[in-house]
Order: C-alpha cells, then sequence, then structure tokens
C-alpha cells in the first residue's frame, strides 16, 4: 500500500492502477477507523480491483462549536488497518495540500441537504459536498462507496453526482452495528460506560417507531413516542426524530411511498445519528 500525501504523486499512482483497465474504488473516510469502514473497504474489493482509501478530517464540514481539535486521529493504526486488508493507495493530505491559500469555491447541494442535519449543523453538507467533489476530481474513481449511517450525506453525494454528470457510481452500504445493535461510528469511543448502554435507546426506538408505522399506526403518535423515550434514558437535546421520503428526504405524515426514519441527539456531549427503513406494505 502507498500512503500519498501531495496531488500530483496521487495521480500518478492511480494513473498507474487505471492502465490495467480494471475499476478504481474509492471509499472516503476521517479516519478513526472500525468495523463499519472496513466494511465499507470490503464493499469496495467486490466493485473493482483496485482500491483507495481516504482519510481527512476535513474542517469545512465542522461548526464553530463541534468536535474538529478533538475528532479522533490515529492515522498509523488507520493504515496498518487498510494494508491488512489490501488497499492499495492511502490518500491522506494534509489541510494545506486540500485547500491551499486562497481557495475560494463552495459547492451547496440545495433541497436535499437543507434539512435535518443540514438545519441543525448549518454550513456541514456545503463543507462535505466541496470535500467529496474535491476528492472526486483528486481520484477519478469509476465507483464510491458510503455508509448508510450517515443517510442524509449519502442521498446529497447522489444528488451532487447526477446534477454534475460526474462519472461515478455511488453506492451505499447498510449501517453497520456492534452486536447489541448500536451504528458503529467514530464518535461512539467518546462515550463513557454508563453512556455506551443509554445510547441503545437510539436504534430501539426508531426500531419501535419503525414497527408502529408499517402497522399503520400514526407517524405523529409514533415519532412523539421515540422522543419521549430518548429523554427518558438521558439524551438532549433532540434534534430530530423524522420520518422521510427515502429519496427525496421531504418530510412525510403517511408511509405512501419507500421511507426513512432518522434520529440524532445528544448524549451528554456526544451527538449520535442513527436511520433505519421504514417501507409500505
Amino acid at each position: 500500500m502507498q500512503t500519498l500525501r501531495d496531488l500530483p504523486a496521487l495521480r500518478a499512482a492511480v494513473q498507474l492502477l487505471k492502465s490495467d483497465g480494471k475499476p478504481v474504488v474509492l471509499v472516503p473516510t476521517m479516519g478513526a477507523l472500525h468495523d463499519g469502514h472496513m466494511a465499507l473497504v470490503e464493499e469496495a474489493r467486490r466493485h473493482g480491483r483496485h482500491v483507495v482509501v481516504s482519510i481527512f478530517v476535513n474542517p469545512r464540514q465542522f461548526g464553530a462549536h463541534e468536535d474538529l481539535d478533538a475528532y479522533p486521529r490515529r492515522e498509523a493504526k488507520d493504515a496498518q488497518m487498510l494494508q491488512a486488508a489490501g488497499v492499495d493507495i492511502l490518500w491522506a493530505p494534509t489541510v494545506d495540500v486540500m485547500y491551499p491559500a486562497g481557495f475560494a469555491t463552495n459547492i451547496g447541494v440545495s433541497g436535499v441537504s437543507e434539512g435535518l442535519d443540514g438545519a441543525a449543523r448549518p454550513g456541514h453538507f456545503d463543507g462535505v459536498a466541496t470535500v467529496v467533489t474535491k476528492l472526486f476530481n483528486q481520484v477519478r474513481p469509476d465507483v464510491a462507496i458510503f455508509g448508510e449511517k450517515d443517510y442524509q450525506q449519502l442521498v446529497v453525494i447522489r444528488r451532487m453526482v447526477a446534477d454534475l454528470d460526474l462519472p461515478i457510481e455511488i453506492v451505499g452500504l447498510p449501517t453497520q452495528r456492534a452486536e447489541d445493535g448500536l451504528a458503529l461510528s467514530s464518535r461512539n469511543a467518546y462515550l463513557s460506560e454508563e453512556e455506551r448502554k443509554a445510547a441503545l435507546a437510539l436504534p430501539r426506538a426508531l426500531g419501535e417507531a419503525k414497527r408502529q408505522i408499517e402497522k399503520g399506526e400514526p407517524v405523529e403518535a409514533a415519532l412523539a413516542e421515540a422522543v419521549a423515550s430518548l429523554s427518558a434514558q438521558g439524551f438532549g437535546p433532540i434534534d430530530y426524530v423524522t420520518l422521510c421520503d427515502a429519496a427525496t428526504l421531504e418530510p412525510i405524515s403517511i408511509l405512501d411511498r419507500p421511507a426513512r426514519l432518522l434520529g440524532a441527539a445528544k448524549l451528554g456531549r456526544t451527538r449520535l445519528i442513527d436511520n433505519i427503513a421504514v417501507d409500505p406494505a
């Protein structure tokens, strides 16, 4: 595995990979890798012979009072995991490489980026769209793999790729979970032992709301019960628990199309998100 930090070296290395005509697959990450990330790498292997993984903690998607400085960074361990998984290139640019002096471009995706985390974290998805576009232009992959845990992010990226006519297949991998059901996340490392147990209330509340909604019970009541359940387990503030159209993220109150139930809330100092598919009969 090559670990590369400057753009000319990356482009030369990717060009060499592409010389055999086999697809190049990109897995964008912010590092602090866990089993969820490695599942993305495994999925990448199924879509192409050559795998590039990026590690870049993107300052443009963090708000003024968010955890940029505290975000876990452990590149050496991450590199060992990726090498063992047979990754071809680790692309690990510095902030100066990604955003050189004078950088002045911002990419925004209207509509799908505006609610949910877009409302709770203003500017977040502009930062995501900008850095992902740059990664796509730098690596020029044939396929890119993203986890469904960050479901709104996946929808934003799919919209951006479609709108900009980018020749990249976007693949979403279902949320990877611990044995007890908690969605795998780098931010889980922030949780105390007690908080880690309480965190299970999030997937359980969403699962119960899904059950009620698919049975035909009123959506508003199911969502209210989920919020109350989270509050009872110490979550707060609760940014949202919402049922949305799976493709457009438009909030819906009747289950008449494929939908997604999404939730985000703080537990102590840690903000957790999760989502689950909800399908009409």
